[in-house]
């Protein structure tokens, strides 16, 4: 008869690996060995939290949840690695969160709890799936353009175009800064505006910043002061 643990360690396997295959199709930081390798390491290690004190009992005591909850913050580091800047672009989060979920459905195979396993291994797959699809589609509603601004150098000037253009729920996806002569600057924003922003708004509101002197986006422009 086949051990209980390892038929454990073997679900483990499977779970981890099926949402290791959907983050390899994307060419993802982490993707089929190391999700497999998450899952099945939470579970060994929630075995063991679950074994060793039936091994000492009488002798010590044991809180089989201590060891487990090290793999919740421990889990952070790995996920860590997979986030990657690029600019003002993030990429990487939704591995790491993936990472971080397979280690708790490592955990839930580990103490036996099969059916939460099950459903949380759903609800992982049609949200990396099912869901990504929603927001290519949901990006599709926002137009692409492309954001001049050209103002006096100075502290804190990209701070405060940012909150600006974070008002409008304007998504920036990219950022160049050129010098146009010793003081001032050009910077050229790549942004993402959601369906029915007033651009116009949004360039009043930019060109209002004491250091800015032109703002330019599509076929929308300030005058300099």
């Amino acid at each position: 008869m086949v051990p209980v643990e390892a038929t454990k360690l073997a679900l483990a396997l499977i779970v981890g690996g099926v949402i290791g295959i959907e983050r390899s199709f994307g060419d993802h930081p982490a993707g089929l060995r190391t999700h497999i390798l998450v899952c099945v390491g939470a579970a060994l290690i929630m075995i063991i939290s679950l074994d060793v004190p039936q091994q000492f009992i009488g002798i010590t005591m044991s809180d089989p949840a201590r060891i487990a909850a090290q793999v919740v913050s421990g889990i952070g580091f790995l996920g860590a690695g997979t986030i990657l800047r690029e600019g003002a672009t993030v990429r990487g989060l939704t591995t790491a969160a993936s990472l971080w979920m397979v280690a708790a459905l490592g955990l839930a195979v580990g103490a036996g709890l099969y059916v939460e396993a099950g459903i949380g291994a759903v609800i992982t797959l049609v949200a990396l799936n099912l869901l990504s699809r929603l927001e290519v589609y949901l990006a599709v509603k926002r137009s692409a353009e492309r954001l001049t601004v050209t103002a006096e150098e100075g502290p804190g000037l990209l701070g405060e175009i940012a909150e600006i253009l974070g008002q409008h729920r304007v998504n920036i996806s990219g950022v160049d800064f050129r010098p146009r002569d010793r003081d001032r600057v050009e910077i050229t924003f790549e942004i993402q505006v959601p369906s029915g922003t007033d651009t116009s708004l949004v360039i009043g509101q930019l060109v209002e910043i004491d250091r800015v002197e032109g703002v330019s986006m599509g076929n929308e422009s300030s005058q300099y002061r």
